[in-house]
């Protein structure tokens, strides 16, 4: 079982348009876990760009990432390996990552990245 009473989740998403206010939902971010469509190819690109950004955020130097790469369900989703190189992973080196393949619509994968994010996220009392 999971203990989270002592953690702060934000859940953020949208369009272009909404992004900019993402910044006002960091104090006290404790990871980061960011959700890809791995069957949205052409997005890609704009993804891995929104990641970088937010990455450099002062308030969310060092914390720990973990990226879904989503809809694995589907036959045309990218594999977890793919996904890596797209968005530029590995040459993160501030902070913990990995990248984990889930698909939420059939729940594949979602506790293997929740019980990650439990393993790196800053122990609280």
């Amino acid at each position: 079982m999971l203990n989270i009473s002592h953690y702060y989740f934000n859940t953020l998403g949208g369009q272009k348009t909404i992004r900019p206010y993402w910044r006002n939902y960091f104090d006290r971010t404790d990871v980061l876990i960011y959700v890809v469509d791995s069957s949205d190819s052409k997005r890609l690109g704009e993804t891995a760009t929104e990641l970088s950004d937010l990455l450099q955020e002062t308030k969310l130097k060092g914390v720990p990432l973990l990226v879904f790469a989503n809809k694995q369900d589907l036959l045309n989703a990218k594999e977890g390996k793919e996904i890596v190189r797209e968005l530029k992973l590995k040459s993160i080196r501030d902070r913990k990552w990995t990248c984990l393949e889930c698909s939420s619509k059939h729940g594949e994968g979602v506790e293997d990245g929740l019980n990650w994010v439990m393993d790196h996220m800053p122990k609280k009392g």
